[in-house]
């Protein structure tokens, strides 16, 4: 099988690979060079209705294909993606700007993790029966929703568009699935994989394009019954407005400002290297990532002190160095959008104690989107800084008196993903963990994931939860059957 990028990638539709009807492309662009090196399809209705169509026809068979049949599918694509590791890898950099070392020990083995975890799930996935007793029985019958819409976003490109197809067909269901129309390339890879293993055509269908084109003609399908999305909560609240009349099932994970609560009883140096990671970890562009630091005040000078020394010492270069900490950012777009950010925040009154800068390398990278980590102080909760998701290499530190106070600084904004809370004392940890508006509760780590935990926020970071039997859930329908006795 040949994982070698074209430069120009096609739909996946129906097991075949197609142009776009309109036979109109989009430039992929590098990040860490600014070179364009392929284009995709700029699909809009027509090819998604013909998507449909393939998803339509294939629905009946693998609807009713042996749980034991999926599996074996299912796992079959992630050991393809397990052998094809550093070839993915690349690609996701390439298209993403990361650290190739970022690609290669999370973003890949955790998109094989996720194939094989539900393939496993489904073997597991158990229904309900309740006896009344000698009157009647009920038992309760899951089954798949149908044709379901899944679209990802570009910061984990393979990661995070498996973590939502595996559920999907796990689950009997047909995909309609869109990639980031600035990170397609290894969701495009992973079409010639499924082919590979077998996947009956049809059941998995990935059209390609930018979301006024492609993404609302998923979402406006009256044949996607489903729709699991993640992105910024601007676009999901687009979404919601079209697909909430239609009365099609919702999963949405939209955005973050998460905080990190640390207490001056904390593990010292765990917390410093984890929140260093937390705050960091792909140029900042994780939804999970660590934004604003609250720090109690009698180590607050000490924190600052070690904090940016230490963030000085991450290197910004070309993401194929093994020694380069920060990659590009992942558009020109969203460098503009990050470097206006860091602009606000000194209008607003913030100081900058490290980075703010755009950084300017050499050779083949000299035109590419580097940012400097950036350290911020000053700003108060109401911010505009500290309010909106800015979703890059930008933390706020803010000092906090007592336990209440880090409370009421961690839920003042219009977020709620996840708190990151640091002390050695369990009762603090249990109580301002209950007390926090967030769906995820780190203590005393980051970024620990249990695939069967529910995943997802509160507020405006989101509706509903994916991950494990949530997940499972979502993408399928309950049937209470009564037998009377």
């Amino acid at each position: 099988m040949n994982l070698t990028i074209s430069t120009h990638l096609e739909n996946y539709i129906n097991g075949n690979f197609v142009a776009p009807i309109s036979n109109e492309y989009i430039d992929c662009v590098n990040p860490a060079t600014a070179e364009v090196f392929a284009q995709i399809p700029n699909s809009n209705k027509q090819d998604v209705d013909a998507a449909v169509l393939a998803a339509k026809k294939a629905f009946p068979s693998w609807s009713i294909t042996p749980t034991e049949e999926r599996f074996k599918i299912l796992n079959k694509i992630a050991e393809l993606i397990d052998e094809h590791l550093e070839e993915l890898a690349l690609a996701e950099t390439t298209d993403n700007g990361k650290p190739l070392w970022l690609s290669t020990r999370m973003d890949i083995p955790r998109a094989s993790s996720n194939f094989r975890f539900f393939a496993t799930g489904i073997m597991h996935f158990a229904t309900e029966s309740h006896h009344m007793e000698d009157k009647a029985v009920n038992y309760t019958l899951r089954q798949p929703i149908g044709i379901v819409g899944c679209i990802s976003p570009w910061n984990l490109p393979l990661y995070l568009f498996t973590w939502k197809i595996a559920p999907a067909i796990a689950a009997g269901n047909c995909v309609i699935a869109k990639p980031s129309e600035v990170t397609p390339v290894t969701a495009y890879l992973l079409s010639k994989i499924c082919k590979e293993a077998g996947l009956p055509n049809g059941v998995l269908n990935i059209v390609h394009g930018n979301g006024p084109n492609c993404g609302e003609a998923i979402v406006k399908h009256k044949d996607i019954k489903a729709i699991s999305f993640t992105g910024s909560t601007r676009a999901g609240e687009r979404i919601a407005s079209i697909a909430a009349p239609m009365f099609k099932k919702l999963s949405l994970e939209l955005g973050g400002k998460n905080p990190a609560i640390i207490f001056a009883d904390c593990d010292w140096d765990k917390m410093m290297q984890q929140t260093v990671r937390s705050s960091f970890t792909n140029q900042g562009q994780i939804c999970l990532c660590t934004s604003r630091l609250l720090i109690e005040e009698s180590i607050y000078e000490k924190f600052k002190q070690e904090f940016v020394e230490k963030v000085k010492q991450l290197i910004v270069g070309n993401p194929l160095n093994a020694d380069s900490r920060q990659g590009a950012i992942v558009s020109k777009v969203h460098f503009n959008k990050i470097m206006n950010c860091i602009e606000i925040a000194k209008q607003e009154g913030g100081i900058v104690l490290c980075g703010g800068n755009a950084v300017k390398l050499e050779g083949i990278n000299a035109n590419g989107y580097f940012i400097e980590p950036t350290v911020l102080e000053g700003l108060g909760p109401n911010t505009q800084t500290n309010q909106e998701e800015i979703f890059g290499p930008v933390v706020i530190l803010q000092p906090f008196k007592t336990d209440e106070e880090a409370v009421q600084l961690a839920n003042a904004t219009i977020y709620g993903l996840q708190t990151t809370i640091w002390t050695n004392n369990i009762s603090i940890a249990n109580q301002v963990a209950a007390k926090t508006e967030s769906g995820i509760v780190w203590v005393n780590c980051w970024l620990v994931r249990d695939l069967r935990t529910p995943f997802g926020g509160v507020k405006n970071s989101g509706v509903g939860r994916e991950g494990g039997w949530d997940a499972l859930r979502f993408f399928t329908e309950q049937k209470n059957i009564c037998i009377e006795l």
